[in-house]
């Protein structure tokens, strides 16, 4: 299992990314709203602004600090070392 550094020493299983979002937009809000009240939302930021929404094929919704481009090319990366 590969992992993903998403920012202060948070990992997370690159296989398991569905995609990766940037929180700007409304339907990405109500995304994170509703993981919330799922209780699904993971909040990787820690405390600071959120860059990036990472969505998770276990329906879990990841918070990141980290832009979403840092995070493309660190997935790419280890699929990558992976083959």
């Amino acid at each position: 299992m590969k992992l993903i550094n998403i920012g202060f020493g948070s990992m997370i299983s690159a296989g398991r990314v569905l995609s990766i979002l940037e929180p700007a937009s409304a339907p990405i809000k109500r995304l994170m709203q509703e993981a919330k009240d799922r209780g699904m939302l993971i909040d990787g930021s820690y405390g600071r602004s959120t860059k990036s929404v990472i969505v998770m094929d276990t329906d879990h919704v990841i918070l990141s600090s980290l832009e979403p481009q840092v995070l493309a090319e660190r997935w790419e990366q280890t699929m990558e070392e992976e083959k």
